[in-house]
């Protein structure tokens, strides 16, 4: 908690090209909070040097998946930073149920968690992602409208990643690897579903209206 607000943790699941990502820096930047992305932050561990930043460096320089103790430990470092404290968007983790039940332990105490799960269906998903360009000099995923990279002005080039074999394949791991992942959450009450095959704007409204009522819920769980 802080001061007289309590604390508004969020956690955006879904699939690749569900489009958590824009959802998730839309409410980290309205609501004031920061957005902490797995990828973001394994990199700045990476670069300081902490243990468990050089434990995942040393995962990934042998080409191996990064454990869930040393994603947990990563991300309760960051979680313990003062511009947490407020609350936070958490966009990539948990990705296994390991990693959740850790999560809960690293909030307890510290108002609701609020699970947002982006639904949309597979052969959109497909598309989006098969016709999906990010920024070649800061790696930014591209807006709809943007020409070139909104952020640095660079050319937008396709992703190695997101021809339609390697986009089908993708789904298919997410899928078998979070499916217990929703399990975990689904049948709690500030748990909500979002229909993310709608306009980025309806979904920013209904990711609003979402946060309304599970925090109601939460209050009234108490």
């Amino acid at each position: 908690m802080n001061g007289a607000r309590p604390a508004l943790n969020v956690i955006m699941l879904g699939p690749p090209g569900a489009g958590k990502g824009t959802q998730a820096e839309r409410l980290a930047r309205t609501r004031g909070l920061p957005k902490i992305s797995t990828g973001d932050i394994l990199r700045e561990a990476v670069q300081a040097g902490t243990e468990m930043g050089l434990a995942a460096k040393a995962t990934m320089e042998a080409g191996n998946l990064i454990s869930d103790d040393v994603m947990i430990g990563i991300v309760r470092d960051r979680l313990n930073r003062e511009d947490a404290r407020v609350g936070f968007v958490l966009d990539g983790f948990p990705r296994t149920v390991a990693q959740a039940a850790a999560l809960d332990e690293m909030v307890n105490g510290r108002g609701p968690l609020i699970v947002l799960a982006m639904v949309v269906p597979e052969d959109i998903l497909v598309r989006r992602l098969a016709t999906r360009r990010i920024c070649s000099k800061c790696g930014a995923t591209a807006a709809v409208d943007w020409n070139v990279c909104g952020k640095c002005g660079g050319a937008l080039i396709a992703r190695v990643d997101d021809s339609i074999d390697i986009v089908r394949e993708r789904l298919k791991i997410y899928l078998r690897q979070t499916d217990p992942l929703v399990n975990f959450y689904s049948t709690r009450g500030t748990f909500r579903a979002i229909d993310g095959n709608q306009r980025p704007d309806i979904v920013t409204a209904q990711v609003d209206a979402a946060i309304t009522a599970a925090t109601s819920a939460a209050g009234a769980a108490q």
